[in-house]
């Protein structure tokens, strides 16, 4: 068939549209994935190890971060915890150890409990709170009833500014750090707790001491 002047132009023109039209559908994927189109997701984008994480251990070189994200009334984060503290005994000096909340919404006291440590994070006293808490799980954790008397106790043991100790936990700072470590960690795909990231990197869940150390091992030889 030949086409007229009018069937030409009308030609020329689908075409341009079809080129626009898949211009624009190009563009729109790189935005929503990511500069150059190359596609992101939430974990891409979301550190593991914040700026500002609270740290257990540190390591000059920086070269292997152990993150855990855990919950303070979790009954498998306290079973880790031996494990943990073996770990970060036999590391000292030589790997990165941080810890992100994680409190479980269907414990009534995790989030206190979170908002209680990074409170005494805030005087110096993270590592004795983090260890109180685990210590006592079994006397205070499944609960419905508030704890609060029971880590008020403990922050006078450990003999923290009562005032600013009180003023902390119940500042909104604080709570919103506490989110924050929360949505971070759904982010990055943590459904419960204790979730374990090693440079950035998921491991197994509830990895044993051998398992874990096999894996620093082979962080640190890289």
């Amino acid at each position: 068939m030949k086409l007229t002047p009018n069937m030409k132009v009308s030609a020329a023109l689908v075409a341009v549209f079809v080129v626009v039209l898949a211009v624009v559908l190009y563009a729109n994927r790189a935005e929503s994935n990511g500069q150059d189109g190359q596609e992101s997701s939430g974990a891409a984008a979301t550190p593991v190890w914040t700026t500002d994480i609270r740290t257990l251990s540190t390591a000059p070189d920086d070269k292997v971060q152990l993150v855990e994200f855990l919950d303070f009334e979790c009954e498998s984060c306290r079973a880790l915890y031996p494990v943990m503290e073996r770990i970060r005994s036999e590391y000292a000096g030589r790997i990165d150890i941080g810890i992100r909340y994680f409190p479980i919404p269907s414990h009534t006291n995790s989030h206190l409990a979170a908002r209680v440590v990074e409170a005494a994070a805030r005087q110096g006293r993270l590592e004795p709170m983090y260890q109180r808490m685990y210590e006592t799980q079994a006397q205070w954790g499944e609960s419905s009833q508030s704890q609060a008397a029971v880590f008020w106790g403990f922050a006078e043991q450990l003999g923290l500014d009562m005032a600013a100790f009180e003023r902390d936990v119940n500042d909104p700072a604080v709570s919103a750090r506490v989110d924050q470590d929360f949505d971070d960690g759904l982010a990055l795909g943590v459904q419960g707790t204790p979730t374990l990231f090693l440079n950035g990197v998921e491991l197994p869940t509830m990895p044993s001491y051998e398992l874990l150390k096999a894996r620093i091992d082979t962080a640190l030889a890289e």
